[in-house]
């Protein structure tokens, strides 16, 4: 698969490695590419699927109404949450520092450039807490 995107008037080429067609492609692209130009090789990030299904989650969660640390949280909110408790569920760093105006900060992994076998294990991690909080909900 090939995509063509221009940005400011600069053609982007993004090649996924599918099958040989494409990554003959992507090797004459690179051998015609100017001086300067540069080369990314990395991991297909999550799915736009997986995306929406953790956001929904999230939502899922605040329409719960649970309140944590207090008072009830948005969907952004649960997202912040939902990240940082999976990060040190899978002995992933995770960070608390102080900001600019001395407040704390959670320095956390964005979801965005997340692998998909990542992206997987996220939404499995939210959907045991969403069962979870169901259930004591309930209760």
């Amino acid at each position: 698969m090939v995509w063509y995107v221009f940005v400011e008037n600069l053609l982007i080429m993004k090649f996924i490695l599918i099958n040989d067609s494409v990554r003959q492609r992507a090797i004459e692209a690179i051998k015609t590419a100017p001086e300067g130009y540069q080369v990314v090789i990395k991991q297909n990030t999550r799915s736009n699927d997986q995306s929406s299904k953790f956001h929904a989650i999230c939502g899922d969660l605040a329409k719960l109404g649970l309140e944590w640390a207090g008072k009830k949280r948005t969907p952004e909110e649960w997202k912040v949450l939902l990240v940082s408790g999976h990060a040190v569920a899978t002995k992933h760093e995770a960070e608390v520092i102080e900001g600019l105006e001395g407040e704390l900060v959670s320095i956390r992994e964005s979801t965005a450039s997340m692998s998909k076998a990542r992206s997987s294990s996220l939404i499995e991690y939210s959907l045991a807490i969403y069962e979870t909080l169901k259930t004591v909900k309930e209760n």
